[in-house]
């Protein structure tokens, strides 16, 4: 039922050249945390032209992305979504949204793989209301899925705290994205001495089917019209470690037992290895939707970046939360705004 996660040969150049890019930024991030914050950087007319042009003219393109670039893109964690897909648990158990469902107490095995199956598809599976993710593809690569051969449009790579996969769902390179906190369509065992992750896809959908949902003309999977719904799952589903039958939990990073396994590591050695090699290059560091509960992941490095490199420039869109430091505001582009009305602002 799960296969172990894929991963490209290492070669020896890839070994002499591995670095950790995850820890490496956040060590930069750290000297941030002193700067001055402003949220001004000019009228919302002239702040998209200036990054349309910085879109346009950059040797490189490094975007961060948090949760409000998902958030634009219509996955919503409470809601319309949450009524839809949960109103059984939120009238048994009270859970109000998405993320707070994932920390309930539920009383056993079978109730709590339920919750994440459905947590995991609709989250993981499907593609995103909006086409935000396709708009921002659009912008710095434009390659038909069957012609990754051919050069993109910009010299970019994608770091994301996101874990929905929304990047590689909309054509992303995924030799340019470095996925830091997981991967929702991954499992990891419980048992500390496997430092493995495993594909959770065929699991899913039978847990899906298991609760009574049925798929659409489009082969999507969706409430039925009775909406009669089982809020648990068979006792044989419950997802067991295919190496040694210990118990599954997901690959998140909510303490230190997250695996970080060999396509993580991976993905880290080559963000590191694009920021080292683009340090004194014109570079656009392009914030997306990064909030304030891992700054020094994204938003801190990304300043003290900019900051060393006279040649780079930073931008931030984000609704309501778009500020920047004093000390690189002259080569700062600050957007308050929906990420999704930005972009396409910006395509036009």
């Amino acid at each position: 039922m799960f296969s172990k996660t894929k991963t490209n040969s290492i070669t020896k150049d890839y070994l002499n050249k591995k670095r950790d890019g995850y820890r490496d930024t956040i060590q930069k991030g750290l000297d941030a945390v002193r700067y001055r914050i402003i949220s001004e950087t000019g009228s919302h007319e002239e702040n998209i032209r200036r990054l349309k042009n910085e879109i346009e003219t950059a040797d490189a393109v490094i975007i961060g992305a948090g949760a409000g670039l998902s958030t634009s893109a219509g996955f919503t964690y409470s809601g319309e979504r949450f009524e839809k897909y949960f109103f059984d648990f939120a009238e048994r158990f009270g859970i109000h949204d998405m993320y707070s469902g994932g920390f309930y107490p539920f009383p056993d095995d079978e109730t709590l793989w339920a919750w994440w199956s459905r947590h995991i598809y609709f989250n993981r599976y499907i593609d995103a209301p909006k086409p935000v993710y396709k708009r921002l593809y659009e912008l710095v690569d434009g390659r038909k899925t069957d012609d990754l051969a051919s050069t993109p449009k910009k010299d970019y790579f994608v770091i994301t705290t996101n874990v929905d996969h929304q990047f590689q769902r909309s054509g992303f390179d995924k030799k340019r994205l470095f996925y830091t906190q997981g991967d929702y369509g991954l499992f990891q065992s419980v048992n500390p001495k496997l430092k493995k992750t495993y594909d959770n896809e065929e699991w899913v959908m039978k847990a899906m089917e298991a609760q009574g949902f049925v798929r659409d003309e489009n082969g999507i999977f969706d409430v039925p019209a009775d909406k009669k719904l089982k809020m648990e799952i068979p006792s044989e589903l419950i997802p067991k470690c295919p190496d040694d039958g210990s118990n599954m939990t997901m690959n998140l990073r909510v303490d230190d037992t997250f695996v970080e396994d060999e396509g993580w590591k991976l993905a880290s050695s080559r963000y590191a290895n694009f920021l080292r090699e683009h340090e004194d290059k014109h570079v656009l560091y392009l914030e997306l939707g990064v909030g304030a509960n891992t700054p020094v992941i994204i938003k801190y490095p990304f300043w003290q970046m900019t900051a060393a490199n006279p040649n780079a420039v930073y931008a931030c869109i984000n609704y309501g939360e778009a500020f920047v430091p004093e000390v690189i505001s002259e080569r700062a582009i600050c957007i308050d705004g929906d990420i999704g009305d930005v972009l396409k602002d910006i395509s036009v």
